[in-house]
């Protein structure tokens, strides 16, 4: 049957999960332009590509749910071929093949030049830093490196994205300066791991090393750090984010939990005597930082005395950013080889109690930016509001700041200081200054 919609040979990508997808599509985005394909992201096409996410079961759920859709138009008749890729179709292939075979071609995380091949493409070794950017203009994510060996207990990423790979120095200055010379302003180093980068490649923890040849690309103004894992942290990247304005003074630390006998049954190879102590190194070093973290609520054998130490650890600890998962029982983790002895009522309720905490402390630390002026990046025009950033908040999860458009045109991607006359839980109200 032929298809009823009007963009012919258009290859659409839709893309579900983290921020690692975003830069997957991208990249294959790119590839697809330089062959000139005409391809859109999440639009209407004949052709559709999705990169899926495995990660947990809700993330499973909607990837799964997405290829249902999409197989279902094909059948209607509104798309010609159906593709999948991405973390899902690598960990779970043979299933997916069997349970929904009306999908053209499944693909893994590692088969970029097979998916060109389908899509008519050939995969082109020189287009080092070419990606068609789905960010909004002003700000791109930088996967540093791909991969992860850590051995986290309940994490199946490993198993989906493989052992870890640093990206080379040359190659990442080289990609900063491409998406500097499209007008982005700041870079988002992504990866499983920032803290491992430069291991395999250089022998060393070379994070500190990158940074400085980063923060010498002319137009990038912001860096900030996603990801970073609290053991083996690379002490020396402290030096440099006081160094050098452009690093932001911000680092996303997922610590997922703080009782000492869940941590280690996760196999995070740490203790909370630890973690605390590194915490305060942070503090001590960047007193301004502002720390984000995440944190599992439900890992099996988690009592409700672990639980009052985890509620009571982030009362104390006050962190800047938090965000709060329930445990999901993976197969094929070393973690699912226990019982999943949580109800998921009970993990939900834990979670909802940290977001709570998290809530009360995000609401007295934003009183107290009342009347000081910040750096803002400005992101988007929403309703009757600009909406920016300060260089404390990332996009899509962090604090935004809230600008009445009445109040005079803005430019987004543009820098203004802000200063701020209002706080709520999680957003500030400024006005521009003169």
């Amino acid at each position: 049957m032929r298809t009823k919609t009007l963009k012919k040979n258009t290859i659409n990508v839709v893309t579900l999960g983290c921020s690692k997808n975003v830069y997957d599509s991208e990249v294959l985005m790119g590839q697809l332009r330089a062959n000139n394909k005409t391809v859109v992201h999440e639009e209407e096409g004949n052709i559709v590509v999705i990169n899926t996410c495995g990660f947990i079961a809700n993330a499973k759920e909607e990837s799964v749910n997405t290829i249902l859709e999409y197989v279902q138009k094909k059948e209607d008749g509104m798309v010609d071929k159906v593709f999948v890729t991405g973390c899902l179709s690598e960990r779970y292939k043979p299933d997916l093949q069997k349970e929904i075979p009306n999908v053209d071609q499944y693909f893994g995380t590692t088969e970029l030049p097979g998916l060109l091949k389908a899509l008519g493409a050939d995969y082109k070794h020189e287009l080092i830093g070419e990606r068609h950017t789905t960010t909004p203009k002003n700000y791109a994510y930088l996967k540093i490196a791909e991969g992860c060996d850590r051995p986290c207990s309940f994490c199946a990423i490993p198993i989906m994205r493989g052992k870890h790979r640093s990206t080379p120095i040359e190659d990442l200055v080289t990609e900063a300066e491409k998406l500097a010379a499209k007008g982005v302003k700041e870079l988002i180093l992504i990866a499983q791991d920032l803290t491992y980068y430069g291991l395999d490649l250089y022998k060393k923890r070379a994070l500190a090393e990158l940074l400085k040849e980063l923060v010498k690309v002319e137009g990038i103004e912001w860096i900030r750090l996603h990801y970073a894992f609290p053991t083996g942290f690379p002490m020396e990247v402290l030096e440099v984010m006081k160094q050098e304005e452009k690093i932001c003074n911000y680092i996303d630390i997922p610590l997922q939990h703080i009782s000492d006998p869940i941590l280690k049954s996760m196999r995070r190879g740490t203790t909370m005597e630890k973690t605390n102590r590194l915490l305060h190194e942070f503090r001590k070093a960047v007193p301004e930082m502002a720390i984000r973290t995440t944190l599992i609520t439900g890992y099996p054998g988690e009592s409700d005395a672990d639980f009052n130490t985890l509620k009571e650890w982030v009362r104390e600890m006050r962190f800047e950013r938090l965000g709060c998962f329930t445990y999901s029982h993976e197969e094929n983790t070393h973690a699912y080889n226990l019982t999943d002895d949580v109800p998921e009522d009970i993990k939900m309720q834990r979670a909802n109690e940290i977001m709570e905490i998290q809530s009360q402390i995000s609401w007295e630390l934003n009183q107290e930016k009342i009347g000081k002026i910040f750096r803002v990046l400005i992101d988007r025009k929403e309703g009757g509001y600009y909406v920016g950033r300060t260089e404390f908040d990332s996009p899509d999860v962090d604090n935004e700041v809230l600008i009445n458009s009445e109040d005079g045109y803005l430019r987004t991607g543009e820098f203004y200081n802000v200063k701020i006359h209002a706080a709520e839980d999680f957003d500030l109200y400024g006005t521009v200054e003169a």
